[in-house]
């Protein structure tokens, strides 16, 4: 079964009948729907070092609003603080549409329950103007790993209790707290091994230097199909399409355990309604492309259409989520 995220409100199908018309017209005709739009070049900004989700989806998308609206989209990489660097940054520029964030999990959804002195508030500060992609997270473990299954790895947990340790990279990022919902879920108690990025907890995983670390599907599965690395159970709701064998956690043991990395470009608040609307339904289009959709899905993201109400449904979703969990779980940034 592919891996379909959980549908939007009720209302989705309201929501999209006005923009339908949008997504069928040509790009250019997209681009007309905010008078002059953009009329110089325009700056994604992308919270986060090169190389990771975040920068992919924003230099894809650059590239292709580029050529759709005869203007340059200049992607700028202002990493720091888990995120919150790049936002501040875009949250100080006009709201104007010229400077845009192409936001994930951590920065909109976890950071304000996670961090003390985070800064801003991206629920009232930033308008969410489209979700570009949604990745499951894969429970991975080292191919000698005595663990065959995540009851097994969980029996294990419950035997001998902080002698489980699980990889994660970095403190309060979707694959920490994926794992930290496992253990509280479980009622078990595992040690937590943060490292600076994703690649660092990956060597160590491969080195049996941890038990298990929730990576992005894109960067395990070149190790499961190579065998130095067994995937237990996948963090959507539904299985993985690459995976069809691969139990969700909530089929193995945790029912309704919902955890992915997403990211979406957000405006800052009070940025003119008709930019908002024009840059969704150009987005809209852009990812309909069948070589766009497939490569974000050949990366372990799911793609749909989706309005600027919806995306902003789904994050308040989220950010509910990540907040019932950082107090249940007292996960703090420093």
């Amino acid at each position: 079964m592919p891996h379909t995220p959980p549908p939007f409100s009720p209302a989705r199908r309201r929501l999209l009948q006005g923009a339908t018309a949008a997504f069928a017209l040509p790009l250019a005709g997209a681009a007309r729907s905010a008078d002059a739009y953009p009329a110089r070049p325009v700056t994604i900004i992308v919270p986060y070092a090169p190389g990771g989700q975040g920068d992919v989806f924003a230099r894809i998308l650059a590239e292709r609003l580029g050529t759709a609206l005869k203007q340059s989209f200049i992607v700028e990489n202002r990493p720091g603080a888990s995120g919150a660097v790049g936002s501040r940054l875009v949250l100080r520029a006009p709201a104007d549409g010229y400077t845009l964030l192409l936001g994930q999990t951590g920065e909109i959804a976890v950071n304000p329950y996670a961090m003390k002195a985070l800064g801003y508030d991206p629920l009232q500060q930033f308008t969410p103007v489209i979700l570009v992609g949604d990745s499951p997270l894969v429970l991975v473990v080292p191919e000698k790993s005595p663990h065959a299954d995540l009851a097994a790895l969980i029996a294990a947990a419950r035997a001998k209790p902080d002698a489980v340790a699980y990889a994660s990279s970095g403190t309060a990022t979707p694959g920490h707290l994926a794992a930290a919902a496992l253990a509280l879920g479980t009622q078990t108690r595992m040690i937590h091994a943060p490292y600076k990025g994703a690649g660092q907890a990956m060597s160590d995983l491969l080195g049996g230097h941890v038990d298990f670390f929730f990576s992005s599907a894109s960067a395990a599965m070149p190790h499961i199909n190579s065998g130095r690395l067994r995937a237990l159970a996948v963090s959507s709701r539904e299985r993985l399409g690459v995976l069809p064998d691969l139990p969700t956690v909530s089929e193995a043991t945790v029912p309704d355990f919902q955890f992915s990395l997403w990211g979406g470009v957000f405006a800052p608040a009070q940025t003119p309604a008709a930019v908002v609307a024009s840059l969704n339904a150009t987005l809209n289009a852009i990812l309909a492309e069948p070589a766009i959709k497939s490569r974000l899905e050949d990366d372990g993201a799911a793609v749909r259409p989706n309005t600027p109400q919806e995306f902003s449904a789904f994050v308040r979703g989220e950010a509910a989520k990540y907040q019932r969990l950082v107090q249940a779980t007292g996960v703090r940034v420093d």
